[in-house]
């Protein structure tokens, strides 16, 4: 157990280091703080604040509001996702948010020794930061006390997390003339994220997004890219309060936050689970072409990465063993995919223009990745580097894996089909089968 206890805390490390002094925010719902595990949550953003995370928490108060219409004999009305909020309605919000807002700071206030806040000084601060304007009338619906946002007063968030306070927003808005309006949480939250540019805006959901039905159709391992985000937002099968999720984490993107985390709020630590391990427990949504898994030529400071990964496959003999020096000298022909700067799959490509023929060399996907179709994103990058450079055919080497080649369009093929140059090097003892594609 205490070997297990080391090894989670030396791999959340590199976690701690990257995350220290970044802004996050982190939006939840009334449900959540309705749930009997609420502390739980409380006590992981104190947490992350003594790891060095700046934090805006936003809150929502759907259920606590709904509570208060119901002690005062009202009914909610909702048009088109929308809460109206008339006079009336507009008293039970202000003492449902109010009453939430008081109990959330309460709980961030406690330090007993006794807890996971033992010792913990964790400050709050709030204010008037988020101007609104009334939504008007849509459709003939008059939405009364029901607004939109105008502006965020992002310097004074900022101000208050540089000097080490938890800002704590909540979902109303403030006009020049004094009224107070309405507003959904999930858009305040994202319009806080993109006005204060924010590292990361985090979700979390009263679903568990792992179990969405968009997350079978996209990316992998719950990588969602703008693209595909978009995209899945226009198809049916989420329901009303997961899209307000994901359309508020696509204006976020849109807005410049290079990443959005949709998590589920019944999962047992899904906040520190999501920020401290490399694949996390939800969706994210990623804006930015340039994320981890892109496919990019290596570099230098790459080796060890590909040294790391080839290695298990060098000791069953599925590779050739390549030493430090010579992959420092070949290095430029290697592409690799990585993933919070681990290198998770690696190919090489080495041209003969003579015989304009180039090998698709040292294919090598990391264990825990071989489910994402990497292989076949690295095959697809050389074949289109390699009919840039004018070569008419690629060919492979393989003693374990014949069958994957011939299933991507390979034929078998002689070692007097290669390169001379590659004829005199070619291993016979080795007797690897040669494969050869026509590009």
């Amino acid at each position: 157990m205490s070997s297990d206890f080391v090894a989670s805390l030396r791999s959340a490390a590199p976690y701690v280091h990257a995350h220290n002094q970044r802004v996050f925010v982190l939006a939840f719902g009334g449900e959540a703080a309705e749930r009997p595990d609420f502390d739980k949550l409380i006590y992981d953003v104190a947490l992350l604040q003594s790891l060095g995370v700046k934090l805006v928490l936003v809150h929502g108060s759907r259920p606590q509001i709904d509570r208060q219409l119901a002690q005062a004999g009202l009914a909610p009305r909702f048009e088109n996702g929308l809460r109206v909020t008339d006079r009336a309605a507009l008293e039970c919000v202000k003492s449902a948010v109010g009453s939430l807002r008081l109990e959330i700071e309460a709980r961030l206030s406690t330090s007993l020794a006794s807890t996971p806040m033992g010792g913990a000084r964790v400050r709050v601060a709030g204010g008037n930061w988020v101007t609104a304007q009334p939504v008007g009338v849509r459709d003939g619906v008059d939405y009364q006390h029901t607004g939109e946002i105008r502006r965020i007063d992002a310097d004074a968030i900022v101000r208050e997390l540089d000097e080490g306070r938890i800002a704590l927003v909540s979902p109303v808005g403030y006009s020049p003339t004094g009224e107070i309006f309405n507003l959904r949480s999930e858009y305040v939250a994202s319009a806080v994220a993109s006005a204060i540019k924010a590292d990361k805006l985090i979700f979390m959901t009263g679903s568990d997004p792992d179990g969405w039905k968009l997350a079978d159709a996209t990316g992998d391992a719950g990588q969602l890219s703008l693209a595909e985000g978009e995209r899945l937002l226009s198809e049916d099968g989420i329901d009303a309060a997961d899209r307000g999720y994901l359309e508020a984490a696509l204006a976020a993107a849109r807005s410049g936050v290079r990443r959005v985390h949709l998590l589920g709020a019944q999962t047992e630590g899904a906040l520190l689970r999501e920020l401290y391990t490399r694949d996390g427990v939800g969706l994210m949504l990623y804006s930015d072409a340039g994320y981890d898994d892109a496919i990019r030529a290596a570099t230098i400071d790459d080796v060890g990465g590909v040294l790391a990964l080839i290695k298990p496959l060098e000791e069953t003999g599925v590779l050739v063993p390549r030493s430090r020096e010579q992959l420092e000298l070949e290095i430029g022909q290697f592409y690799v995919m990585s993933r919070d700067g681990l290198v998770i799959a690696c190919a090489a490509l080495i041209t003969f223009p003579d015989s304009r023929m180039g090998e698709f060399a040292c294919v090598a996907v990391h264990a825990e990745y071989r489910s994402g179709g990497r292989a076949e994103l690295l095959l697809a990058r050389v074949e289109a580097e390699a009919q840039k450079l004018g070569l008419s055919s690629l060919f492979a080497l393989t003693t374990h894996t014949p069958h994957w080649f011939i299933e991507h369009g390979f034929v078998a093929g002689a070692v007097e089909d290669l390169p001379d140059e590659r004829q005199r090097f070619y291993n016979w003892r080795r007797n690897s089968l040669v494969l050869i594609k026509a590009l």
